[in-house]
């Protein structure tokens, strides 16, 4: 799960994904990441700590870092939440298949539309509660293509 600074989307994309498959008694790796390393070590921006333990899901210990070339080797999936993210990342790829692991998080929900996962950063919290639902979504279509 990749987004710009690790800290609002995809740590909310990360927490709710865990969540589901250990619902569903699934054993996957799952992480999050940002492109940049402006936030770099810190945890999650509260409001998304917030929304996330509304809904009954932890992710304070969460600690940002920033998206390198090795995730390509440790990943199958590498889903990206904004079309700016997916070009840095594609940018890091190695080589075509690394390439290929590399899709927009809300494609599984909506296939090929490329919807964004907007950033909630600058908004205030209803931003937040409406990426978690659109995030709940789209990882509910990630466990069902990919189980």
């Amino acid at each position: 799960m990749v987004c710009l600074g690790n800290i609002c989307r995809s740590p909310l994309a990360e927490g709710i994904m865990k969540e589901i498959v250990q619902r569903e008694g699934i054993d996957w790796e799952i992480d999050s990441a940002g492109t940049g390393a402006w936030h770099a070590g810190e945890t999650p921006d509260p409001r998304s700590v917030e929304v996330s333990r509304r809904n009954g899901i932890h992710i304070a210990d969460q600690r940002a870092r920033q998206f390198t070339a090795e995730d390509f080797s440790v990943f199958d999936y590498i889903l990206a939440m904004d079309a700016s993210n997916f070009r840095d990342i594609l940018k890091l790829a190695p080589t075509e298949d690394a390439r290929q692991k590399v899709e927009m998080i809300m494609n599984y929900a909506y296939p090929g539309e490329n919807r964004r996962v907007p950033d909630p950063y600058y908004g205030g919290p209803s931003g937040f509660d409406d990426v978690f639902e659109l995030l709940t979504h789209g990882c509910e279509a990630v466990l069902r293509q990919l189980k």
